[in-house]
Parts: structure tokens; sequence; C-alpha cells
């Protein structure tokens, strides 16, 4: 429901602004700071901060059955697992262990009614859809394209050959001053007070790619990324944590981005966790914005049609206050797949019209 008010920051702690656009405004929102050690998340138990796909998994169903059982009142709201980006990986999983304990009369037993994913990171094999992107968006040429298609045999996921690996670096240099999770907005600094350390593969190495000690100065104020470096000041304010009840001694350096902890990416894929899901009729909605070439709405189309379900409701815009949107297509199985237009004025997405 907020947000930070982005000004020039002048020593004391960020403002904080109402977000017209919060999907609080259609839901209750519980989040919760994955895997253990991000965000304020902490452990006794040092071993805990060595974990993987599945055992994230393991500690967010136990965490969710620990809260519901301290708040039985809400029970009985109807339960959304939602998240985006790598947790396309984790809420599919988790929403899958938890249809499964209900069928296996696990107490308390959740009113789960389904999910929700956007730009979901699924499966390379899908996602890697880099290059037909980027020639839909005209950042690389005819020309290039051709090449790299024919010399790649479309598999952009593993570059293959001399040929194909010298096309894939100039379609990276291409790109090298674009921001590839928003190609219209401008390419900053990755916003993240500390080094980062060597974590995985997949997106997660691309996160360590980006890797830079950044500071204020060096980060223009029309870059997404000087609120994230806003949010290190506020969340490291001593009353900031006293008014969020973070426990004294847990977490003494907040870091939006948290690299010290050594993470094993077992689960290759979520695919198969989508198919059967939504084939056990739990809902499924599946978003992308429209400029993400980290995990581009192509490769997200076409895990999609792998499951083979028919459409039901044929591509077409939706609108809000009269304008286009997105677009949205509905699938057999209560799946849904959307695009989200990213708005000029304050790129702001209204999204809680879509899921209203």
């Amino acid at each position: 429901p907020l947000r930070f008010k982005v000004v020039e920051y002048d020593g004391t702690v960020p403002a904080l602004q109402l977000n017209p656009h919060s999907w609080t405004k259609v839901a209750n929102i519980l989040y919760v700071d994955s895997p253990v050690g991000t965000g304020f998340s902490y452990s006794k138990t040092p071993g805990d901060y060595a974990t993987s796909d599945s055992k994230t998994v393991k500690d967010l169903l136990k965490f969710l059955t620990n809260w519901f059982i301290e708040y039985p009142e809400f029970l009985s709201n109807p339960l959304y697992i939602a998240g985006d980006s790598y947790s396309g990986i984790t809420v599919p999983v988790l929403t899958y262990e938890i249809a499964n304990g209900i069928d296996s009369g696990y107490r308390p037993v959740f009113n789960l009614k389904g999910y929700l994913v956007g730009n979901p990171g699924t499966d390379v094999e899908f996602d890697s859809q880099l290059v037909p992107f980027a020639h839909g968006m005209g950042l690389i040429s005819d020309e290039l394209f051709e090449a790299t298609k024919i010399s790649c045999n479309g598999n952009y996921a593993h570059p293959k050959g001399s040929q194909c690996n010298l096309n894939m670096q100039a379609v990276q240099e291409c790109l090298s001053r674009i921001n590839e999770v928003h190609i219209l907005e401008p390419s900053c600094p990755f916003a993240s007070p500390r080094p980062r350390l060597e974590i995985g593969t997949g997106l997660r190495r691309w996160l360590d790619d980006k890797s830079s000690d950044i500071h204020l100065q060096s980060t223009p104020i029309v870059c997404r990324e000087y609120g994230y470096i806003l949010s290190h000041y506020w969340a490291n304010d001593e009353r900031v944590g006293e008014a969020l009840h973070v426990k004294k001694g847990t977490v003494e350096d907040w870091k939006r981005c948290n690299f010290g902890i050594t993470f094993k990416a077992d689960v290759k894929s979520s695919v198969l966790y989508h198919h059967n899901l939504t084939m056990r009729s739990y809902s499924a909605l599946i978003y992308s914005g429209d400029h993400d070439a980290k995990v581009p709405f192509i490769g997200t189309q076409a895990w999609i049609r792998s499951l083979e379900f028919p459409i039901i409701d044929d591509w077409r815009a939706w609108v809000v206050d009269g304008q286009v949107a997105g677009y949205t297509r509905r699938y057999a199985n209560n799946l849904t797949f959307a695009t989200v237009k990213i708005l000029a004025r304050g790129m702001g997405i209204l999204f809680s019209h879509l899921v209203a």
C-alpha cells in the first residue's frame, strides 16, 4: 500500500506515500521475506542460510502453517500464492505442496484457490528468448536476428558453435547499454549497497553479473535504483526497525539483495507444476510486463502453449479508464495469461484492475 517518495536524499528517513494501485485495494497481502536471510528474515541455526528451491518451499509451507494456526480467523479467506521473477519457480511448487497437503488431510486446511506469477522465471529452455524479443522491439537488426537464429538453430539457452557464440556476443553488445529488465527505463547500476558473491546460475547469475558497489552520488534520481537505495537507508533506521517489530540483533544490516546466501537451484523447471495445478482446477494468472527482456513474454507464452490447453477467450485488450492497459487470453483449466503495459506517467501499473 506504500511506496517511497523518490526525492533527493537529505540524510533523514526517506518518506513513504500511498500507492493508489496497490494490491491491497483488492486483497489482504501477507509479504514474506524468503529464503531465510533475505530482508528481515533470520534463523538461529547457521546451516539454514545454505538453502535451495526445495528447502525454501518447505520453509514457506512451515511458516504459513504456523501463521494460520496463530491467526485461524483468516483460514476461511480465499488463498492465492503470488510472486514474480525467480518466484516463478517457488510459487508453483509451494502451491503444489499446499494442494497436496489439502488432499492428504493436512491441518489446518488452507482455502487455496490458486496462484499468480509475474514475469516468472520458469524454465531456461523457454525463458531464453532475448534474441527474438530484442528483434521485435527494434534493438537488433534484421540481419543480426536472422544470422543468430540460423547459426544457433533457434536455441538461445545453450549457444553452441563459434558462429552462434559470435552472433550472441553481437546481440549482447547491442543491448549493453539497455536496461534489460525494463527496456524503456534508464540503464543504471544495480542497486545493492554491498558487493555480491557467486550464488547460482540462470537468472540469479545475471544478478551477480550486474554486481557493483554503488552510492547515491553515482545514481541519477531518474533511475528506479535510486528508490532502491533509499530503501536501504529507510530499512536500516533504528526507528523503522522498532515500528516493524524487528528483533534487535537479528539483522544487523538490511540489504535489498543478500548475496551472502548459499543457494542451490534444485528445481530446473516449474512447467509440470503449472500443468498439475491447473488440471486440478486451481486458478492461475500468469502476467508479463511487456518490456522485460530478461523474462520476455515470448518465452512465457511458449511454455503456456506447451501445456496444450484449449483457448476459451482469445487474445483481446483489457482496458482501464478507456485505455488499453495490456492484452489477455484465457485458457481451459482456469489459466489466464496477460500482458501489462507500463505507463509513461510514473511508470505505474494499473494491475489492481486486472485482478479485481
